[in-house]
């Protein structure tokens, strides 16, 4: 089986699962071109725990673990399978690397999950284990998180980082509309990843633009190098675009061993 590529995917706000934007037909063209998977693994900042956790339930379910926004997100269901024995497997492969991780025989898909995998395989017949992100991880922890799970990408699993290239709620909820500072965070992010300038973004925050304001909270960041920690040295790392949501959220994703005509059709 050849190996399966790395994805960053942007979710930005829960409404992205109503309101597909430019990144929602990508990745719908994307998940068609993938070769066969045996199964997606996810990380995401919306399951923050102490330790990492991994979810080991045989049918997760759809949680949807957010307020205040319309009805119709709340009937969305995304319902694949689990896969309770890769999920072993998962905190075995952790453990082998000195991350120490836990099965979570109950959690199902978070927004984080499930919102993206609508898009990018909407027939919900691949199985699903999320991962979960540690409070305390930082950069350089997410970095080694992805380089612990590249392993399974020989086994024909995507393996996912799900975040958002830029994420300022307080921006967001004040209706602050101001896509220059975001463009310039986000633009700077894809140069280091099409560089493969590991180096430059576990060091984003005092070497990109408008880091902390991008980011005033690292948890939606961090997805991103877990993909990239994922990924290898010499595979080529490309830019799917997604727009600008509401001013402010970058929706860019990026794809880490992708073929190249994939990528293409994607654009």
């Amino acid at each position: 089986m050849s190996r399966i590529p790395s994805l960053f995917i942007s979710h930005g706000s829960p409404m992205f699962a109503l309101e597909p934007g430019v990144l929602g037909p990508n990745l719908q063209r994307l998940g068609a071109s993938l070769p066969d998977l045996s199964a997606i693994v996810v990380v995401s900042p919306h399951w923050q725990t102490l330790g990492i956790r991994v979810g080991g339930v045989a049918r997760p379910e759809t949680i949807h673990d957010f307020g205040g926004f319309p009805e119709p997100l709340y009937a969305l269901r995304y319902e694949p399978p689990g896969a309770p024995d890769l999920a072993a497997d998962i905190v075995a492969l952790l453990a082998d690397a000195g991350l120490p991780a836990t099965l979570d025989p109950r959690r199902g898909l978070d927004h984080g999950a499930w919102v993206p995998l609508r898009y990018l395989k909407p027939a919900a017949d691949v199985p699903v284990v999320q991962v979960s992100l540690p409070r305390d991880m930082d950069a350089a922890g997410a970095l080694r998180l992805g380089r612990a799970l590249a392993p399974l990408r020989e086994r024909g699993v995507l393996v996912i980082g799900s975040g958002s290239l830029t994420h300022n709620l307080y921006e967001f909820r004040s209706h602050v509309r101001d896509p220059e500072y975001a463009q310039a965070f986000a633009d700077w992010v894809a140069a280091a990843v099409a560089t493969g300038d590991d180096e430059a973004l576990v060091g984003y925050r005092t070497r990109a633009p408008h880091a902390a304001r991008a980011h005033p909270t690292e948890e939606h960041y961090l997805p991103l190098l877990v993909a990239a920690g994922a990924s290898t040295p010499n595979e080529p790392r490309t830019r799917i675009p997604g727009g600008m949501t509401y001013g402010i959220l970058s929706m860019d994703s990026f794809g880490f061993g992708l073929d190249t005509n994939a990528t293409k059709e994607a654009a």
